[in-house]
């Protein structure tokens, strides 16, 4: 059995919105953003945990992240929750503009993932 749950956790915020990410509001890149009005530090990262549970009972929890900047404003049309505003290090772009080939090999999941397949192995 698998489990799997990712969030953003944001520098300014204190960690927030964090496991929640999904729930935090109806329209959560325009809470963040109406959050970090007037903040200079805009360092964030995607968090994803992966929990393995074996026939016998025996776990395996791994941990991918992503380290970045949440943008002023919205850019790009890929992905969903908050890729339009998240800028990984090293990137000019957002998630949302880098695309959905981008992120199935770079995004948190893929790193938790990769780090499932080297545990389980």
């Amino acid at each position: 059995m698998l489990g799997e749950d990712s969030g953003i956790e944001v520098a300014a915020l204190g960690g927030a919105p964090g496991i929640g990410s999904a729930r935090w509001a109806a329209d959560g890149v325009a809470r963040l953003l109406d959050e970090l009005a007037g903040h200079d530090d805009r360092a964030a990262r995607y968090v994803c945990v992966i929990v393995a549970l074996g026939p016998a009972g025996e776990e395996v929890s791994v941990r991918g992240t992503l380290e970045g900047d949440v943008a002023p404003e919205r850019r790009g049309s890929e992905g969903f929750g908050y890729d339009p505003v998240f800028v990984p290090s090293g990137k000019e772009r957002t998630v949302a503009e880098l695309g959905d080939a981008w992120k199935r090999r770079h995004s948190h999941r893929a790193r938790a993932a990769a780090a499932l397949r080297s545990a389980l192995s």
